[in-house]
């Protein structure tokens, strides 16, 4: 549980200076250079990451060192499958300029409160809970902010990148549940 919670801390912690602490962020990035900025916070995010996956992992090949915060409903996995689709379709509408960005201003972080509450309402370990609870949080956060700040996509929509988007998500969905899930995190789907 230590890894887990240690590179929770460092990964929202870094993610939690950059969006509650701008000024702080721009002073930062203004003193280092962008590009020196931007690989430092990379690197420790990636290291939280990695942290957070190895304790998730451990835990998960372990599961009497977690507890039960709750039971899943018959029904989660179905909605998850429903979620995790929508929420990669999301995260792949981010890159481009499309209807789907405008409209959902923020569709990364979207994609990531879809996929978190998925994968919440399907698993009801301590170490399940912590893990998409955090990324939960931290998507939702961003959101508000981004709102609160008026952040608003400023480009011409185009369909293409819709079409693009949902395309690159069912693609990422289908690895997702086919290759990743069985394959590398030994947790088979179907």
């Amino acid at each position: 549980m230590g890894y887990l919670i240690f590179g929770i801390a460092v990964f929202a912690g870094a993610h939690l200076f950059s969006m509650l602490l701008p000024d702080r962020r721009n002073a930062l990035k203004a003193s280092m250079g962008e590009g020196p900025y931007k690989g430092i916070y990379a690197l420790v995010s990636l290291a939280g990451l990695a942290l957070m996956i190895w304790g998730f992992w451990s835990l998960t090949s372990d599961p009497a060192t977690s507890s039960i915060v709750h039971e899943p409903a018959p029904w989660a996995r179905h909605v998850t499958m429903l979620l995790v689709l929508l929420g990669f379709i999301s995260l792949s509408g981010f890159h481009g300029k499309g209807y789907l960005k405008q409209w959902l201003r923020n569709p990364f972080s979207i994609g990531i409160v879809l996929w978190s509450v998925g994968h919440l309402l399907a698993n009801g370990m301590l170490h399940d809970v912590l893990l998409f609870g955090t990324f939960l949080v931290l998507a939702v956060l961003d959101i508000v902010l981004s709102m609160a700040r008026g952040k608003r996509p400023g480009h011409e929509p185009q369909i293409r990148s819709d079409m693009k988007a949902v395309v690159s998500g069912v693609v990422l969905y289908a690895v997702f549940l086919f290759v990743v899930h069985p394959y590398v995190f030994n947790v088979p789907i179907i």
